[in-house]
């Protein structure tokens, strides 16, 4: 989702395709949208460096937000919010240092 131009325009046409019942599923970077929290992350340099290398410049090419890897769960959580998402839920597994997982439901 970081990728997009419009992050909060795609998450808004996903949840108006969804039924009452329907579930988003998301896997996004584990991170957090600031900056001083990621000091710690195992491979959080790595992730700015892809982040400024391509993710970025995917989205600002498009003249889109330019949100980056980096983008965070906060930022995730309230653009789905946004989006129409009532029930969020954030996971992350044991086996998976990397990413966070969204479910989200209308």
């Amino acid at each position: 989702m970081h990728d997009q131009a419009n992050p909060g325009g795609v998450l808004r046409g996903i949840r108006q395709s969804l039924g009452p019942d329907g579930v988003y599923i998301a896997q996004d970077i584990n991170g957090s949208s600031d900056v001083h929290l990621n000091r710690e992350h195992p491979i959080g340099t790595l992730l700015y460096t892809i982040s400024c290398m391509h993710c970025m410049t995917v989205s600002l090419a498009q003249n889109g937000e330019g949100l980056g890897a980096m983008w965070g769960r906060e930022k995730a959580e309230a653009l789905m919010s946004e989006a129409g998402f009532r029930s969020i839920e954030v996971y992350e597994l044991p086996h998976d240092f990397q990413n966070n997982y969204y479910v989200c439901r209308p």
